[in-house]
């Protein structure tokens, strides 16, 4: 999720999303000059990015915690994006910087695309390394396999990833960047159109959700993270923020219970961050909010309810297992933990 001085603009312009300006892989055999090592880089995140979502539930389903730290961003941004105020005197503690577009200006001084998470820096340089968003998780599942916590779920086995690469496909352009070209439309025409092919997808979904507990296969995938992470935020942000009002997350049954069972296994729900993300949206996008109050709902009690979607069969974790606690020092407070 990009960010700078331009969100006063948004719903007065065309909605783009840039692409990753910077796209190179951090891998096992270092063939971008980037190899795979255990405390040399930092992912830096925002917790209120669903594009970051994926990356810290990838993160601690694969039980990299130790292997890749962690740095959270305010959610409220300045003209400078995504700051570290909230760490003692306003700076990260292990790169030293108050703003990520430091690490950004000491790879590249006038980079096009602004400044986004989720981030990898490389913490001896104090560089970034990539921006790529759509690749990362890919790569953390697959080229990090030799960091991986015992017992790791495989999020990208290789018997599906073509089916996976379809869904993921589809979730991207109708459902996760769908709600974005709805919520930043300037016209009437790009609103319905993009907000009806949200809801069109969604219906799908569940459709295919309906007989079974995940999107591909029997287990959970790099495809469940990636609508995951749209998914938890569709009530709190998108049905009034976006105006994707068809229907509530809540509304649809299956949906919902294939959310809440998401939520409630470890790696998601602990990773969730709901005053992050609502502050975020109604206070930084001050073109389609410019008063910045933040509603007091959804009442979050129901993502802890029974969903009952262990009826359908299925392996959360393949022939893995669950991870463990969150480390304290990454634990979501509680005002956004229902």
């Amino acid at each position: 999720m990009s960010g700078g001085d331009g969100n006063s603009a948004l719903g007065h312009r065309a909605f783009s999303r840039s692409p990753s300006h910077f796209t190179d892989r951090i891998t096992a055999d270092g063939r971008d000059g980037w190899p795979v090592a255990a405390g040399r880089y930092r992912l830096v995140v925002s917790r209120a990015c669903p594009w970051a979502g994926r990356a810290v539930i990838s993160r601690r389903l694969l039980g990299l915690e130790d292997a890749l730290s962690l740095a959270v961003t305010d959610p409220i941004q300045d003209d400078r994006s995504w700051r570290f105020t909230l760490d003692p005197d306003g700076r990260d503690p292990v790169l030293g910087i108050r703003y990520l577009s430091e690490a950004y200006d000491r790879r590249e001084t006038g980079f096009p695309g602004g400044v986004s998470v989720p981030a990898v820096v490389d913490v001896p340089s104090g560089q970034l390394v990539t921006n790529d968003y759509q690749r990362l998780t890919l790569d953390l599942a697959t080229e990090w396999t030799a960091l991986h916590r015992e017992g790791a779920p495989d999020l990208y086995p290789a018997r599906h990833r073509d089916e996976i690469d379809v869904v993921t496909a589809e979730v991207y352009e109708d459902v996760n960047n769908g709600v974005y070209r709805a919520g930043f439309a300037h016209e009437q025409q790009q609103y319905e159109e993009a907000c009806a092919g949200v809801f069109r997808r969604l219906e799908l979904l569940a459709g295919r959700l309906a007989g079974q507990r995940y999107l591909v296969g029997d287990t959970i995938t790099e495809a469940d993270i990636r609508l995951f992470t749209t998914l938890v935020r569709f009530d709190a942000v998108y049905h009034g923020h976006f105006k994707c009002n068809r229907f509530k997350l809540a509304e649809n049954p299956v949906l919902w219970a294939y959310a809440r069972d998401l939520y409630q296994t470890p790696g998601f729900g602990d990773t969730v961050d709901f005053d992050h993300i609502k502050r975020h949206y109604y206070q930084v996008h001050t073109g389609i909010n410019p008063t910045r109050i933040v509603p007091l709902g959804p009442d979050l009690a129901g993502w802890l309810t029974p969903h009952h979607r262990e009826e359908l069969g299925g392996r959360p974790f393949g022939d893995g297992t669950p991870p463990g606690p969150v480390p304290a020092a990454e634990e979501v407070p509680a005002a956004g933990r229902p």
